[in-house]
């Protein structure tokens, strides 16, 4: 009895052994598969299965098993992603903020730069004029030579200060930095908002970079080498945005009515459009280049007088003239330089950037086919309004009135349109 228990016993290990044996590889490759971080090809799974003489293994739950954590690596790779952007996007808003200031207080120095060179300059030609001035009425002599002289040397300090600052015009770059200020600080209340209201992307990280080395191209800060040309031979709008908006232009008839936008406020957005190109940005390119011209004359009359002024003062029987010559200069520098005529420029030059930047952004919304990817167009059109000082009503009565004013072909009804700006 003993015996035949003993024999039991080894038959049934050596038949567990056996199945044990060849269970083992189908177990294996079964956790193998259901593994999350193993990716084991079917093939193996099928050879190994008919290698150890068993049927083909058939998981019934592998797209059940694999695709939670195929989509919980991919939204693990995305929170990673969104995490840099998010950290590359408040490290370009801290930059932002400081070309802020830095444009600030650049600002402010170049105009304390203004003030005091034409305090200068004014001191030293009216000095001049009075020492020349007195020179001429005592004759000739010791002390008189000694005013000559005097009154030549200011002469001359006050044209070489002038070649400077009739270069550079502080008075220009006061206003150039003013702008710059301005929009880096714009541009760093939209990086607040996106970061506030909006999955941060790589995508947004590249347009926001863009932008900053758009404005940095736009408004310099060195004088030496990237300053911008004081006197242009061709006066364009100022640009400070990226230029990489290109779209396809929409198929004729397609009326799209999502988004906000349909058929009515393309209508719409195109006369304002029309408006802006005819009037407003026309007429500011006009006046920018009418006060360039004079502000060309005064750069050159200047130096000019100062000049004579100078040359005058130590001639024979010339002193009068000196003291004419520096009275024209002084009255010359102080329309130029007091009157901020450079300043005057950059602000028109501006202005007509303002209006070329939204007609780019009308251009751009209305090439776009889909209109998913179009900003929203009821907020599109406020904004727009807004821009322009103008309320809804006002803004749909001026494309209106664009539409019949471009139908006419005569030059009397697109001269008497009104401007779409009331806020220049």
């Amino acid at each position: 009895m003993a015996f035949t228990r003993l024999q039991a016993a080894s038959f049934c290990s050596s038949s567990s052994s056996s199945s044990f044996r060849k269970i083992k590889p189908t177990l294996n490759a079964s956790k193998l598969q259901s593994s999350g971080h193993l990716s084991f090809p079917r093939v193996i799974f099928d050879e190994l299965n008919r290698r150890n003489g068993l049927q083909t293994f058939k998981p019934t739950s592998t797209h059940t098993e694999m695709n939670p954590n195929i989509g919980s690596n991919i939204r693990n790779c995305e929170a990673i992603s969104s995490s840099k952007a998010m950290q590359e996007l408040y490290t370009i808003m801290g930059i932002v903020a400081d070309r802020a200031e830095m444009h600030k207080n650049i600002g402010a120095q170049r105009d304390n730069w203004n003030r005091l060179l034409l305090n200068s300059v004014n001191g030293m030609t009216l000095t001049g004029a009075t020492m020349a001035g007195l020179a001429a009425v005592r004759g000739v002599g010791a002390p008189i030579l000694a005013l000559k002289l005097s009154a030549s040397v200011l002469f001359l300090a006050a044209t070489g200060i002038l070649l400077v600052m009739n270069k550079i015009q502080p008075s220009q770059l006061a206003e150039e930095q003013r702008n710059a200020s301005r929009l880096f600080k714009q541009l760093h209340e939209e990086i607040k908002i996106t970061l506030a209201l909006q999955n941060v992307t790589a995508d947004h990280v590249k347009d926001v970079t863009e932008k900053v080395l758009a404005l940095d191209k736009a408004y310099p800060l060195p004088l030496l080498g990237a300053m911008l040309d004081k006197f242009p031979a061709n006066v364009e709008p100022a640009v400070w945005w990226p230029h990489d908006l290109k779209y396809s232009q929409p198929e004729s008839g397609r009326r799209v009515e999502r988004n906000g936008w349909n058929e009515n406020l393309e209508k719409e957005m195109r006369g304002v459009l029309g408006v802006l190109k005819r009037k407003d940005e026309a007429e500011y390119v006009k006046l920018s280049k009418v006060v360039l011209k004079v502000n060309k004359v005064l750069a050159v009359c200047g130096p000019l007088f100062t000049g004579l002024a100078a040359v005058g003062s130590v001639l024979p029987f010339c002193g009068s003239w000196a003291a004419v010559f520096g009275a024209m200069a002084t009255v010359v520098n102080s329309m130029e330089h007091g009157g901020q005529v450079g300043m005057v420029f950059e602000m028109y030059r501006d202005s007509a950037g303002f209006f070329s930047f939204m007609e780019e952004s009308i251009e751009s919304n209305l090439m776009e086919r889909e209109a998913d990817k179009r900003v929203n167009g009821e907020l599109f059109e406020l904004k727009m309004a807004l821009l322009l000082g103008r309320s809804l009503s006002e803004l749909r009565d001026l494309a209106s009135s664009s539409t019949a004013s471009s139908n006419l072909s005569s030059t009397t009804s697109q001269d008497e349109e009104e401007f779409a700006s009331k806020l220049f």
